[in-house]
């Protein structure tokens, strides 16, 4: 009688578009690029009557605060880590060819650098079978990791090892063995789009660019369609690097009216976690609305003054709890304050402020009407592939130094791909009090208006 093979359980952070896998056989468990709220993971173990013996870290991660230290220790499992990087912690430090022995279930470490130097996949092997592969940034489905993030110099020596890891991977394991990356589900870690939610090698070998393109193709591509990334994920490595602290999700001290004026008054960051819809139906002069939802931990990080005062304003106590745990993920510890109820409960003796709200067939009916000013808050890559003509494109995260841009028209409407950046942008121009337009809209509907003047 064949043994069953090895549970793979994901755990999603859609907010960062990132995945940790739990591995289980029998009572034995093996957590992958795990994230620092670690309950959930604790959760999902105790669910599945299992216990954890390893955690493995395919590298140091970019993008998020490793929950993997707290997780060893809190569950007196071993700390899987790749040779190479000074970390100030002890752990286990693996190369090519090294294994991990967990009860039935073998771990063969592949050295795959591209997105680090010192990156690494786990190949899973049951009864000496691979079966899966653990791919963290490199092979993800249908693209591969950046290869940017340790600086320019960097670059095309890691996109070259990129295409090597890739094409490795693919040499080295059968077509039907599951490919499971950490990256690749939105994350900005990921050097293109990926598609898909599950994949196997075979399947790879038909859509991934480093299987399908040869080397300096590949490179080229990959390097010229770079992005800007979040400017937070300068101090996740050094975090992960020094070694997390135990992650903090205590409630941050209430703050009243008078107070939050004062903050806002001296300039502090006090950020409104409403729907964007609420936000600019009425909200406190001066305060910024980064809406809780998917984006938020994103942007957030992208723009937050890194270590300056943060103050939230929420709906519910819930929503200033959920909004914590995602600042943590990123390394905003412990907010200086926030404040619950109904806007104008909160005003004190500031104002409340509005704006407008429309699609882009408003636009269309505005345009018609009178002079407007056009910002697209979208990335320049997504501008240069088409955009409305006479839009001025400044990029959200290059914004806040490059309000002087904006046209001086009395009216300007601000739009992005969904409606979610142009959100920010808007609360960013309407504490310069500037006269405000959100398009709440997705771009495919300024195609479809004719609104779009397509790349040539």
């Amino acid at each position: 009688m064949s043994t069953p093979d090895p549970d793979i359980a994901t755990i999603e952070t859609s907010s960062l578009g990132d995945r940790s896998y739990l591995i289980s056989h029998d009572d034995v468990a093996v957590v992958i690029d795990p994230q620092r709220d670690i309950d959930r993971i604790l959760a999902l173990a105790a669910q599945k009557n299992t216990a954890i013996t390893h955690v493995l870290e395919t590298h140091i991660h970019n993008d998020y605060v490793t929950g993997g230290l707290e997780l060893a220790r809190t569950t007196g499992a071993q700390y899987v880590v790749p040779d190479g990087d000074s970390v100030g912690y002890k752990r286990r430090a693996v190369v090519d060819g090294d294994s991990i022995d967990a009860g039935a279930m073998t771990f063969q470490v592949m050295h795959t650098p591209g997105h680090t130097h010192h990156h690494v996949s786990y190949v899973l092997r049951a009864g000496g079978k691979p079966i899966a592969i653990f791919t963290g940034g490199s092979m993800l489905y249908g693209s591969t990791g950046r290869t940017d993030l340790l600086g320019s110099e960097h670059t095309y020596e890691l996109t070259h090892a990129q295409f090597h890891s890739v094409r490795r991977i693919a040499a080295e394991l059968p077509a039907d063995v599951e490919v499971y990356p950490t990256h690749g589900f939105g994350s900005f870690c990921s050097a293109t789009p990926t598609s898909g939610d599950s994949s196997t090698i075979g399947e790879q070998q038909e859509s991934n660019p480093a299987l399908t393109q040869n080397e300096q193709s590949y490179v080229d591509e990959l390097i010229a369609g770079l992005s800007a990334y979040p400017a937070y994920y300068a101090h996740m490595g050094v975090i992960n690097t020094e070694g997390p602290a135990p992650i903090d999700l205590s409630t941050p001290e209430p703050v009243d009216p008078d107070e939050l004026r004062r903050r806002i008054d001296a300039g502090q960051w006090v950020v409104d976690l409403r729907a964007r819809t609420a936000f600019a139906a009425g909200h406190l002069d001066g305060s910024l609305g980064f809406e809780l939802s998917t984006s938020f931990v994103t942007y957030l990080g992208w723009l937050y003054q890194w270590g300056a005062p943060l103050t939230l304003i929420g709906d519910t106590s819930d929503q200033i709890a959920d909004a914590t745990k995602e600042l943590a993920r990123i390394g905003i510890d412990s907010p200086s304050g926030a404040a619950v109820g109904e806007i104008r409960s909160l005003v004190g003796d500031g104002q409340v402020r509005s704006y407008d709200v429309s699609d882009f067939a408003g636009l269309t009916a505005a345009t018609a009407e009178r002079e407007v000013a056009v910002l697209d808050t979208r990335q320049h890559s997504e501008y240069t592939d088409g955009h409305i003509p006479g839009a001025i494109n400044i990029p959200l995260h290059e914004l806040p130094h490059r309000l002087a841009d904006v046209p001086d028209a009395a009216e300007v409407w601000v739009h992005c791909a969904s409606g979610y950046r142009a959100s920010i942008a808007a609360s960013l121009l309407d504490r310069e009090h500037r006269t405000i337009v959100l398009i709440d809209d997705h771009y495919d509907h300024a195609v479809e208006l004719g609104l779009h003047t397509p790349h040539v």
